[in-house]
């Protein structure tokens, strides 16, 4: 299991939506002591492979693999099974996968983790798509719930299944922490403080939304990645955190 977040900058996860690894290798460089973790995701890996994440290691730098494995469970398990040997301990699946499909990765994994003397990884489940919304759930997947009870309802199968935590936004996280407890991680994939654009993204919450709704960790990529100054744009990122921490220990003493 990875720690949990204990500093404001380790609850950090920068995306690394880049094509090339000279990119990756320059901002891991510069941030990897500004941020907590990085993202992989398609784009590196679809060019790279695991390269992408033996970079991450040769920079001594951490890494959150964002793969969002959705297939069957025998070929899911079998591709868990090898991100656990080659030393990826934190990645993702989507609950929409199902209670089978997830159980059986989390039983796999573990199994593989114990078999190499290891720590078992820390897997998440995908609740819903940051650029979901409403009229995506309701009338292309024909889902009759609204997004707050239908994120509700994958985060409980994924407790069920054993999963670690979710991936889920603030707005979801306050109804997740308070039914399914605090020892459930929560990450908030779209996060874009107030001066940022949303770009792409349609469920979007600020660092201060995501500390304040229970969540453990959040993703943030452009506002950082595109900015002229991104070692300032990390420790804006970084004080809103810690702003938004002192405030919810307040309200908590209060």
């Amino acid at each position: 299991m990875i720690d949990r977040p204990q500093t404001a900058k380790d609850r950090i996860i920068l995306a690394l939506d880049v094509d090339n690894l000279k990119e990756a290798r320059e901002l891991v460089r510069e941030l990897k002591d500004f941020v907590g973790y990085f993202k992989i995701g398609l784009p590196l890996i679809v060019n790279y492979g695991f390269e992408a994440f033996r970079l991450l290691e040769e920079l001594g730098a951490r890494c959150y693999y964002d793969c969002k494995f959705h297939d069957i469970p025998h070929t899911v398990q079998k591709a868990c099974i090898s991100l656990v040997k080659n030393n990826i301990n934190f990645f993702n699946v989507h609950i929409q996968g199902g209670s089978k499909m997830t159980s059986a990765v989390v039983k796999a994994s573990r199994a593989a983790a114990k078999s190499m003397g290891i720590e078992p990884p820390t897997i998440l489940g995908v609740t819903l798509l940051s650029s979901f919304g409403q009229k995506t759930l309701t009338t292309e997947l024909c889902v009759d719930k609204n997004i707050e009870d239908f994120v509700l309802q994958l985060a409980k199968v994924a407790k069920e299944s054993g999963l670690d935590g979710v991936v889920a936004s603030a707005e979801e996280a306050r109804r997740i922490r308070k039914e399914i407890g605090d020892d459930f991680i929560i990450l908030c994939p779209a996060t874009r403080p107030t001066w940022a654009s949303v770009n792409d993204q349609v469920r979007v919450d600020t660092p201060r939304d995501a500390i304040l709704s229970g969540a453990d960790f959040m993703v943030v990529g452009r506002p950082i990645t595109t900015a002229e100054d991104k070692i300032g744009a990390a420790n804006l990122i970084i004080d809103e955190i810690e702003t938004a921490l002192q405030e919810k220990a307040s309200s908590v003493v209060c």
